[in-house]
């Protein structure tokens, strides 16, 4: 047996290896580093001080660490990359705004290898101390919105409360249904220098990292199976059951209540998660605009009009959730919402009002709201602090402000009443002397708005780098969740954020905005593992009579453009290849001036080249560089990137519908195009025609494995009908104008004419099948237009068009009836009449009716807008559930 490489030599350690330590803990301890003097070591389980040992191991690690053997220690590295491409495949982000690019990145989740390990006993404490604060915490609301005691007898100052800008004045009276304000609760604890854990701050707004947390545990535990085994690790389940329980009991519809997650939508920095979180809970994501208010009551526009919303767990702010009595510029929210909750038509978790709970200058006042209020002593201590609105206490300490973290009392980006702006968390000690002077500056002129925090030493948990275990900073989330009776579930487990360098012990708090990682919680249980499932009670005959998937008219809009983008895409791709493949001479024939003059026109219609861009019978050299640079163009509303920028930002919107392989293939086939495209168009050496044409021939093999996902695995429901249509008006559209325009230049009587006819069509092998090398009008417009067989000829597409619109539109059969006779059946024309030349030799009959064709496919699309996503007609149909 040896031992792992080491990686740089300054980074080891010596250590002395006593025999009775089992094989995988000796490992350990061998390749662990030396933590920061001052802070608890969670893999030696003591303080590192000087001299203090390290070869003991804590026997939660050593246990972790024994049940993989020796093999599984060495296997560290391989599971550390199995970590990283399972988050990858899984698409989990964390969406970082840039200030640099003033635009918003896409960052993969950083997750650790190694969990953080807690021990039952200590857990029973948290579990116990996170419970009563919840307890507290909606007591406090209540009281607040409510009899104001806390404020009239003074445990509360006012001037925190009442001047905070996230205490909404319009909540004031508003008792929720079973007066539960809280639903979830988050606390970011730390273990301090004594190993005990206190409390460093609390969310109770709309609380992230339960989706994130999910994903932890499901992708960690596979990789330590016998650990997570040998350990007793409590499952997380049942939290989140007590969760939705907890919100069907208090809704207005009971067991029968629709229950949806409202999300601020894809530019949320945690739109991952909450697509996660709401297909584990198997609930409906959706934004603002999915929503409206009726009667006092809440609704879900969907594809069959409206259905009643009983239960909106949200992760939109306060401030946004409501414009009529909230921010009046918000598009997040419900216009209404407040109302609907004033009636008691809608349980809101959590509910408004929520944000001053978190304002860190309220620390040391919990401890006498808690006696007022609980008749107990909180069993968790928080970390030590001191608001400066109080004369005395600032006066006090502003001679020692180097001791202290300065936070801001009130939260970030958001104006206090006094005109102070909050800001980032400031060590005090780590400015210059004439920052310092500044900062002490600015709270001798408004005090209120900081509070003084003692700095915070987190203990470190080990983290898997290159062959060594390093000690990081490390805080833990832990969330608590309503039973909707009065009691609280804390959830046995959490979100740890690890920092992301070695020295980040010093940060004032870790936070994913500002690049730290996270890690699993596992907390050992001494009694028998959970084994609840989520699985809901069984569903009978008489529940599913009528059982259909509800489409919201959001994600309807977006399926809807999701075909259309689709089938541009491959349609400008096409063009684009047999463009190029004209102008570089490698087509089937020469191209002849006519061919280059429709292929001109087409590419002009559909955004290839710019209006002012010479024509190739001009300039065939300026216009093949201005098509290959306009292929890349992301601001041209027709270009093949901007197509490809549409069809992500579509599925972006649609997570929660696409399975993982359709949304990687989407995804991909984008940033492949841009990183070889950009490729060619850098390259001293490229031939930029022929690399292009390289480049969009795997951009057309990608869009290929996406019709095909489309096609084969997409559950066959209104929205996917809905899809498939906006496929198909995009699709008619397209070849009915492009044959229109073939044969006004006559090109059904040339042979490179009739060639990119069919190429056009995507049909040139089953011509040749069928027909050889017949060169002839009728047989052509056979294939074409009549063939019902094949699914590029018009009839195919148009009656596919539809069928399904009139299945999507069956629950209103009078309106789908209507517009389906005004839609083209090109099946129905005469094909004798269509092939016969006029007495000048052209097609008029045929390409006024391939005009029309177009112009009738296109208006179905802004039928359907107007009747299933603006909702601007039929606005009483309600379906009540």
């Amino acid at each position: 047996m040896s031992l792992p490489p080491p990686a740089d030599p300054s980074r080891q350690q010596p250590s002395l290896l006593p025999d009775e330590l089992p094989e995988p803990a000796i490992l350990a301890s061998a390749a662990a580093l030396s933590g920061s003097e001052g802070h608890f070591d969670e893999l030696h389980g003591r303080l590192n001080a000087p001299g203090a040992s390290r070869t003991t191991i804590a026997p939660l690690w050593r246990q972790f660490f024994d049940a993989g053997g020796t093999s599984g220690w060495q296997d560290l590295a391989a599971r550390a990359q199995r970590v990283q491409r399972r988050v990858q495949e899984d698409g989990a982000t964390y969406n970082v705004y840039s200030e640099e690019s003033n635009r918003q990145a896409l960052r993969q989740w950083p997750l650790e290898l190694l969990p953080m390990l807690i021990a039952a006993d200590e857990w029973a404490g948290i579990e116990a101390g996170i419970a009563q604060r919840a307890r507290l915490l909606n007591a406090a609301m209540a009281d607040v919105y409510g009899e104001r005691r806390l404020l009239d007898e003074g445990l509360l100052p006012p001037s925190l409360v009442l001047g905070h800008p996230q205490y909404l004045r319009p909540m004031h009276g508003i008792t929720p249904r079973g007066g539960v304000h809280l639903h979830v609760a988050a606390f970011d604890l730390s273990r301090g220098v004594n190993g005990g854990w206190r409390v460093l701050a609390q969310r109770c707004q709309a609380p992230s990292g339960l989706g994130y947390l999910l994903e932890n545990r499901l992708i960690i535990a596979q990789q330590f199976p016998e650990a997570f085994r040998g350990l007793h690790v409590q499952r997380v389940a049942a939290s989140f059951q007590t969760l939705l329980q907890g919100l069907l009991r208090l809704s207005p519809a009971g067991e029968r209540s629709r229950v949806v997650l409202l999300t601020p939508g894809p530019h949320s920095e945690t739109y991952f998660e909450q697509v996660f979180l709401a297909r584990y809970l198997g609930l409906t994501l959706v934004e603002g605009g999915d929503l409206t208010v009726r009667g006092n009551r809440l609704y879900l526009k969907t594809l069959h009009g409206l259905e009643r919303v009983h239960v909106l767990l949200r992760r939109v702010d306060d401030d946004y959730l409501d414009p009529l009595e909230l921010r009046p510029d918000s598009a997040l929210g419900v216009p209404g919402l407040l109302q609907a909750m004033r009636a008691g038509e809608v349980v809101v978790a959590n509910a408004p009002g929520a944000g001053w709970l978190e304002s860190p200058g309220l620390m040391a006042f919990w401890p006498g709201v808690a006696e007022k209020l609980l008749g107990e002593e909180l069993l968790l201590p928080a970390t030590t602090t001191w608001w400066c609105g109080e004369e005395a206490v600032w006066q006090k300490l502003a001679p020692k402000l180097a001791d202290y973290v300065v936070a801001p009392t009130f939260p970030a980006n958001e104006v206090t009443g006094t005109g102070t702006s909050g800001f980032a968390p400031l060590v005090a000690a780590a400015l210059a002397p004439g920052a310092r002077a500044a900062l002490q500056a600015r709270i001798e002129g408004d005090p209120a708005a900081h509070t003084l925090q003692a700095r915070v030493r987190p203990s470190e948990t080990p983290v898997w780098r290159e062959g060594v275990l390093e000690p990081r900073a490390a805080v833990l989330r832990v969330f608590a969740v309503s039973d909707g009776a009065g009691g609280w579930r804390v959830l046995p487990g959490g979100l740890t954020r690890v920092s992301h360098r070695r020295d980040g012990a010093h940060d004032p708090w870790l936070s994913m905005q500002r690049g730290s990682a996270s890690a699993d919680t596992w907390v050992q249980t001494e009694g028998e593992v959970d084994t609840t499932s989520l699985l809901p009670k069984p569903l009978t005959a008489a529940d599913l009579q009528g059982w259909h998937r509800t489409v919201t008219s959001r994600s309807a809009e977006n399926l809807f453009w999701l075909g259309r983008y689709t089938e541009r895409a491959e349609n400008s791709v096409r063009l684009a290849r047999l463009t190029l493949e004209a102008l570089s001479g490698s087509f089937v024939y020469d191209a002849s001036p006519p061919s280059l003059a429709v292929l001109d026109a087409l590419a002009r219609r559909h955004g290839l080249v710019g209006a002012g861009v010479p024509s190739p019978e001009q300039s065939l050299r300026l216009f093949e560089r201005s098509l290959v640079y306009a292929l890349g163009d992301a601001e041209s509303s027709y270009s093949v990137a901007f197509n490809l920028r549409s069809l992500k930002g579509c599925a972006q919107a649609l997570r929660e519908r696409l399975s993982q392989e359709h949304w990687k293939l989407i995804h991909e086939v984008g940033e492949h195009f841009e990183q070889h495209y950009e490729q060619v168009m850098q390259s001293p050496a490229s031939e930029p025609l022929a690399d292009a044409l390289g480049v969009l021939n795997r951009v057309t093999t990608h869009l290929a494995a996406i019709t095909g996902a489309q096609t084969d695995r997409m559950t066959r429901d209104d929205g996917w009908r809905l899809l498939s249509v906006g496929r198909q008006i995009e699709r008619l559209d397209f070849l009915a104008h492009a044959l229109s325009t073939g044969f006004e230049h006559g090109l059904h009587r040339l042979d490179d004419g009739f060639a990119l006819l069919l190429g056009v069509f995507d049909s040139t092998i089953t011509y040749r099948a069928q027909f050889q090398a017949r060169r002839e009008v009728p047989p052509l417009l056979h294939l074409l237009v009549h063939d019902t067989d094949n699914p590029r000829s018009l009839a195919w597409v148009a009656r596919t068009m539809r069928d399904r619109f009139v299945k999507l539109a069956r629950h209103e059969p009078l309106w789908a009836h209507e517009l389906a006779q005004t839609l083209p059946r090109p099946e129905d024309w005469p094909l004798d009449v269509m092939a016969a030349e006029d007495a000048d030799g052209g097609h008029a009959t045929l390409v006024a009716a391939l005009q029309d064709c177009s112009t009738l496919a296109l208006s179905l699309s802004d039928a359907l807008s107007r009747r299933l996503f603006s909702h601007v007609s039929g606005v009483d149909r309600a379906v009540w559930q």
